[in-house]
């Protein structure tokens, strides 16, 4: 299952990446706006989104391509380990493919 991690803070980076391997998932982080970001998270199982710690474009571009992908989507505002833990752990919660039976486009945690 693989994740895409939009927010957070980058000396926590790797961090968010031990915890994903130890779950079991692969991550991908974007710590800020990138160019053709939407292009590149269009793969993804699940998108988490730390909203305290991007801005507003960026979360912007995430929700966008998360919806024409139907991509599940977790807004939280607080951006720790912990946090990113509790966010993932849900996404093992749902059906084995990690996609919900009905994708909700946007789910706040």
């Amino acid at each position: 299952m693989s994740i895409v991690l939009v927010g957070g803070m980058d000396r926590l980076g790797v961090q968010y990446r031990r915890e994903a391997e130890r779950l079991g998932m692969d991550l991908r982080i974007f710590s800020q706006a990138e160019q053709g970001m939407g292009g590149k998270i269009k793969n993804a199982d699940a998108m988490v989104i730390f909203t305290n710690k991007i801005s507003h474009r960026a979360k912007n571009e995430a929700m966008n391509a998360a919806k024409a992908n139907g991509i599940p989507l977790y807004m939280h505002h607080s951006c720790g380990v912990c946090t990113f833990r509790e966010c993932i752990r849900c996404l093992r919660v749902m059906t084995p493919a990690g996609r919900p039976a009905s994708p909700s486009p946007a789910a706040r945690i």
